[in-house]
C-alpha cells in the first residue's frame, strides 16, 4: 500500500512538474511574441512598431536601404494600417515624428524615412545605442488625410555585448 502511495505521489509530482514546465515555456513564448509584435490601436488605425539592432539585418537588406550593420545601431520600424469597412486592413501613409530619450535625459530627434515596396508602407529610423542602454521612444503619428495626431511611447533596452 505504501509503495502504491509513493508511486502515485511520484506520478502526481511529475505531472505537476510537467505542467509547471509547460506553463513556463508558454509564458516565455508569449513574451517573445509580445516583443516581436508591438502595436497600438487608435480608432481605425493600428500602428505597428519594432526596434532591433542593425546587425540583425541581412547584408543584402542593409545594402539595399543604406543601413550600416552594427550591434551599436538600433533600427526603428513603424507601419500604419487602416481598418476598412469590410474589416480588412490596408497600409496607410503617415507623417511620423519621433524622439528618443536616454536615462540621462538626452533627447535625440529621429529622422524617419518612408519605404514603399510590394504594397507595404513603413518608416524607418536609426539611432546609436550602447550596451544596456535604455531608450524611451515617443512617436507622433498623423495618418494621411487625418487631422488627429496619435502619440505612442515605449522603451527598449539594448544588450550588445
Amino acid at each position: 500500500m505504501a509503495m502504491k502511495t509513493v508511486q502515485k505521489l511520484s506520478e502526481s509530482s511529475n505531472g505537476i512538474t510537467l505542467s509547471l514546465l509547460a506553463t513556463a515555456l508558454l509564458s516565455l513564448l508569449v513574451s517573445f511574441a509580445v516583443q516581436a509584435e508591438q502595436s497600438k490601436v487608435f480608432g481605425n488605425y493600428t500602428v505597428h512598431y519594432s526596434v532591433f539592432t542593425t546587425d540583425n539585418l541581412t547584408p543584402s537588406v542593409a545594402k539595399q536601404y543604406n543601413i550600416p550593420r552594427s550591434k551599436k545601431r538600433a533600427l526603428l520600424n513603424v507601419s500604419v494600417l487602416k481598418k476598412s469597412a469590410d474589416g480588412s486592413s490596408k497600409p496607410s501613409k503617415a507623417i511620423i515624428r519621433g524622439t528618443t530619450t536616454n536615462l540621462n535625459q538626452q533627447l535625440r530627434e529621429l529622422e524617419l524615412r518612408e519605404i514603399s515596396e510590394k504594397g507595404a508602407i513603413y518608416y524607418i529610423a536609426e539611432t546609436p545605442v550602447d550596451h544596456a542602454e535604455i531608450l524611451k521612444y515617443k512617436l507622433d503619428v498623423t495618418p494621411q488625410g487625418e487631422k488627429t495626431t496619435y502619440t505612442l511611447s515605449f522603451q527598449e533596452q539594448f544588450y550588445i555585448d
